[in-house]
């Protein structure tokens, strides 16, 4: 919450502040990759996904910090090991990467495709970082605020009723079969989560197109 609400504005992250001052932030992941394994399994689930979420997203920034300045998180690695490969996650008991975290545990171990709303790879297509770290007994609350939000970026996801046309970010394709579940559907899903003159349309006779995804940094430049 410290590093959150000092260093994060309407989205963005002060890396250069962020970077003059990472005591806080160190201090945080060291504490994160104390957790045991047996210490974590007996927290309920909401507790776990909290905990995994907010991981993903600091170490996130402490990579970008170790690169730091760069134009975009893609920037970091190489070709065959990319910087969601990099072995970068302290995490109960073993050293992990990011792709580990998000796709080997959070998409796994959980029916949750909100997680989508909650990751922020340090790219301004991403959703939005929240100013506030998540905790189990909020995480419902903020997940669904996480999803309003990020739908409410009309660069990245709006509905135009008159081409009968919903723009999508990509990560609605990349991870679509993560939120259709039983419904089988996307658009139903993503349903109660749109602005208010939107949620009553018959949005699943609409097509899909996917707007552009920005890689640059999620950080105050322009």
């Amino acid at each position: 919450n410290a590093v959150l609400q000092q260093h994060v504005r309407k989205a963005r992250v002060d890396y250069a502040a962020l970077r003059a001052k990472p005591e806080r932030l160190d201090q945080y992941l060291a504490a994160v990759s104390q957790v045991t394994r047996a210490e974590f399994k007996g927290w309920n689930e909401a507790d776990q996904i909290a905990f995994l979420c907010n991981a993903y997203n600091a170490y996130t920034l402490r990579l970008i910090l170790d690169h730091h300045p760069v134009k975009s998180i893609k920037d970091i690695g190489s070709v065959l090991k990319g910087p969601w490969d990099q072995p970068v996650v302290r995490l109960l008991g073993e050293t992990r990467t990011l792709n580990d975290l998000e796709h080997r545990m959070l998409r796994v171990d959980y029916t949750e495709p909100r997680i989508h709303f909650a990751l922020v790879c340090a790219a301004k297509g991403c959703p939005p970082l929240r100013s506030e770290a998540f905790v189990g007994t909020r995480l419902n609350a903020q997940l669904d605020d996480q999803a309003r939000a990020f739908l409410a970026e009309t660069t990245k996801n709006r509905v135009e009723p008159e081409q009968r046309t919903v723009y999508l970010s990509p990560i609605f394709k990349w991870y679509g079969s993560d939120f259709e579940g039983k419904t089988n559907s996307l658009l139903a899903r993503l349903q109660p989560y749109w602005r208010d003159e939107w949620r009553t349309l018959p949005l699943e006779k609409f097509k899909i197109r996917y707007t552009d995804y920005d890689w640059s940094l999620n950080d105050p430049a322009p």
